[in-house]
C-alpha cells in the first residue's frame, strides 16, 4: 500500500499520536512542529523527527 509522502507545510498524524505541521523533508522522514500531542512524551523544543513509514498526511 502506497501513502501520499508528506510535504512542507501539510499536516500530518503519526502513530505515536503526536499531529504537527511538516517544516522540513528529508529522505526518510520529516521534521514537524507539534500541534496536539496525544503521545505521553515531552519534546522541549516543541518539534520531533517522523519517519516517513510513522505517519498519515491528513
Amino acid at each position: 500500500m502506497f501513502l501520499k509522502k508528506a510535504m512542507v507545510g501539510d499536516n500530518i498524524v503519526s502513530i505515536n499520536g503526536i499531529k504537527g505541521k511538516v517544516e522540513k523533508v528529508g529522505e526518510n522522514s520529516v521534521v514537524i512542529e507539534i500541534l496536539e500531542n496525544f503521545s505521553g512524551k515531552y519534546f522541549e523544543n516543541n518539534r520531533t523527527i517522523v519517519s516517513h513509514k510513522n505517519y498519515v498526511v491528513l
